[in-house]
Parts: structure tokens; C-alpha cells; sequence
């Protein structure tokens, strides 16, 4: 049966992280056993393939987008106003959803790593400075893994994808003291739309360094401000009916165009239609009621289970594809052989998240939050 509907759980959300999880777990795949030499090259010529399969960094951008707009959104409700936000309540809770899953992560990487299977190891390249291990998770742990990279250049296959949390992670530190210091809702939709104008020149000032215009900060952070100003319009502007459609159709048309179109050759604003596309369907979504599908569609329902798990699918997808390139090198598994393991990467990514979700990352999430949680008073106390 299909899990309820509830006014915390927006299916249209979940598809859209489900579409950005799946689109991420698709360019890993394509790297390390190209998808151009496998039966798909039956059915599309090369370079749709690479179309599909080589822009998977446009998928951490629709996740920038919306975490910006979901944290936005949960703070101004719960708040009323930018400068009530709880500093306390708001990192306690962040750390009681991020933590518990990434220190699992970063534990099977590091014994993985020390028992010598290469894809969980860290090596240096050619020119670049070695990296420990104990350097290397103090920096996922402290969110500058992204920073980490522009000096070492990728040194651990499963480690460093992560540089994403780094970048999501700043935002969650920045944006409550944002909130406390500027007090009032327009005054931080103008630093967004400050980071909305550094994102594009960064990138354009080094498009040829693809660590730092895929990865820094500055190139980052206007995803996420697209996603702040959609929760923020969209509090003042609920859009319906046709102009409603035509909305989402344009929308879901400039990010498809722009993500077929590529990164490569695009780098400077090719992030930033991707973020706009995805913030206007986000703002078209808010005035949308959450309702359950009309009949079950057995591929969306797939998409919108892998959005409700993203987070943990995000931790451990690269796991299972680092414990398959120790088994099957890359480029040595056989052209034949790759529709079925691409069917069983994803499928053991999926047990995998499923099963740390239930029994380990959600259960204490639960307990943190409880427990950090303050006390009400009681009538005598507060009388007191």
C-alpha cells in the first residue's frame, strides 16, 4: 500500500529528489563501467547516452535547490519570522538527521579503506599532496571535504563525493545566524540574490578547474539561495489553475533542455537555469495541496521511494559501487554484463539505504530530536 500522505511529506518534492538521486547514482555508474558500450548503444546513438549519463552534477543542483527551499520554508513556518529562528533547536536537529548516517558511512569507508580495497583508499595523484585519514574525515566531519579537494584533487573515490554534504552543511550553519542577524525576510532574500549573481562569475572565473566550478562554495551556494527565494515568493505568491500548468510545463522544460544540453561548454550558467527551473517548479508546488497520486504509477512510485530515501542512498550507493569496482575493476566488466549489474547496483543501494533507514539512521533521529528537545515548564514553574 502506498504510505500516507501527510502535511510534512510532499509527493511532488519526493519525486524531484528521487529524479536528482537517481540522475547522481546514474553518473557514477557511467564512470566507472561506461554505459556507451553496453546494450544501451543498441537503442541510443553516443552521445544521447552521454546526455543522460554525464550530467549527474546537475543533480546535486536540484538537491541544493531544494534544501534551500524546504529549510526556508520549515523555518519561516515554524518561526514566523527570520529573526525568531531557535539557533539551539534548529542545530540540533540538523545534527540529528546529518551525523548518525554519515559517521556510518565514514566508518565502513575507513575500515574498507584500511583493509586495502582501493576504491575506499586514499591515493594520491601524480603532482598532488597525500591526504591521511585522519585529515580526510576531520574534513567531511567539519564540512570543508570541498576545500580539502582544491589542494588534494579527488583522493578517495568513496569518500569524496560527500563534498556536497560539505556544502549543504555550511548553508546549515550560515543561514540561522543569517536569520538572527539580518531579523527580516527581505533583508536575507537580498544576500540570496547576491550569491544568485556571485555563482555565475565564479564559475565563468574557473570554468577550466572543474573541482572549483563543480565544487566551491561560491559555485554552489546560488543553488541553494534559487531555493531560499522560491520558499519565500512562494509564502506571497500561490500560483493555480493555468498559469499554474504552463508554469510547470516551461519549468520542467528548461531543466530537461538545459540538463540534456550538458555541463561541459555551459559551465557558467548552465547551473544556475537548472537551479531556476527547479525553483520555479518548487514555487508552483507550494500551491499545490499534497494529495495522493491518482493511480499508482509502479516507475514514479519507484522514484518517489528513492526520493524519500535519498539522504541515505546518497551515503551508501557509492559504498555498493566502491565493493563492485573491487570485484569488477573499472572497464573490465563485459559489455553484456552491464544492464544486469547496473540492475543490481541499484537494487543492493536500495536495500542498503532501506535498511539503515530502518533500523539505525531514523530511530535515532528520533531519540536525538527527543532529547534535545527543551522541557516544557510546568504551571508551578513558570509561575514561579
Amino acid at each position: 500500500m502506498p504510505a500516507p500522505v501527510t502535511a510534512t511529506r510532499n509527493p511532488a518534492i519526493d519525486t524531484l529528489r528521487g529524479i536528482a538521486i537517481s540522475l547522481v547514482m546514474l553518473l557514477h555508474f557511467h564512470l566507472s563501467y561506461s554505459l556507451v558500450d553496453s546494450p544501451l548503444a543498441l537503442l541510443l546513438p553516443e552521445d544521447a547516452i552521454q546526455a543522460v549519463a554525464r550530467n549527474g552534477n546537475y543533480g546535486v543542483t536540484m538537491f541544493f535547490v531544494i534544501s534551500g527551499y524546504l529549510i526556508t520554508g520549515t523555518t519561516m513556518r515554524r518561526h514566523g519570522e527570520p529573526g525568531k529562528v531557535d539557533l539551539r533547536s534548529f542545530y540540533a536537529f540538523r545534527f540529528a538527521r546529518i551525523m548518525p548516517g554519515l559517521v556510518l558511512a565514514l566508518l565502513i569507508i575507513l575500515g574498507l579503506g584500511l583493509a586495502g580495497q582501493p576504491a575506499f583508499m586514499n591515493i594520491a595523484k601524480p603532482g598532488w599532496p597525500e591526504v591521511g585519514f585522519p585529515l580526510a574525515l576531520l574534513s567531511v566531519l567539519t564540512f570543508w571535504h570541498n576545500v580539502l579537494m582544491q589542494h588534494a584533487w579527488y583522493f578517495n573515490y568513496a569518500m569524496n563525493i560527500y563534498w556536497s554534504l560539505s556544502v549543504e552543511e555550511m548553508f546549515y550553519l550560515l543561514f540561522p545566524v543569517l536569520c538572527v542577524a539580518l531579523r527580516r525576510a527581505w533583508a536575507l532574500a537580498a544576500i540570496c540574490l547576491v550569491a544568485i549573481v556571485i555563482g555565475p562569475l565564479y564559475r565563468s572565473h574557473h570554468a577550466e578547474d572543474e573541482i572549483r566550478f563543480l565544487y566551491a562554495y561560491p559555485a554552489c551556494f546560488d543553488a541553494i539561495a534559487f531555493g531560499c527565494c522560491a520558499a519565500l515568493l512562494a509564502e506571497r505568491w500561490r500560483v493555480g489553475g493555468k498559469p499554474a500548468l504552463l508554469l510547470r510545463l516551461l519549468a520542467a522544460l528548461l531543466v530537461t533542455v538545459t540538463y540534456l544540453r550538458g555541463i561541459r561548454g555551459n559551465e557558467t550558467f548552465g547551473f544556475t537555469l537548472i537551479a531556476f527551473g527547479t525553483a520555479a517548479l518548487l514555487v508552483v508546488i507550494h500551491g499545490e495541496a499534497p494529495r495522493r497520486p491518482a493511480h499508482r504509477n509502479p516507475f514514479l512510485a519507484a522514484i518517489r521511494w528513492m526520493g524519500r530515501h535519498s539522504y541515505e542512498l546518497y551515503l551508501f550507493h557509492i559504498i555498493v559501487l566502491g565493493l563492485m569496482r573491487g570485484a569488477w575493476p573499472r572497464g573490465t566488466l563485459a559489455y553484456g554484463d552491464k544492464g544486469m549489474a547496473m540492475a543490481a547496483f541499484v537494487g543492493l543501494s536500495a536495500l542498503a539505504a532501506w535498511t539503515v533507514a530502518r533500523f539505525y539512521t531514523e530511530p535515532l533521529n528520533a531519540r536525538l530530536r527527543q532529547a534535545f528537545r527543551r522541557p516544557e515548564k510546568s504551571p508551578l514553574r513558570s509561575e514561579a
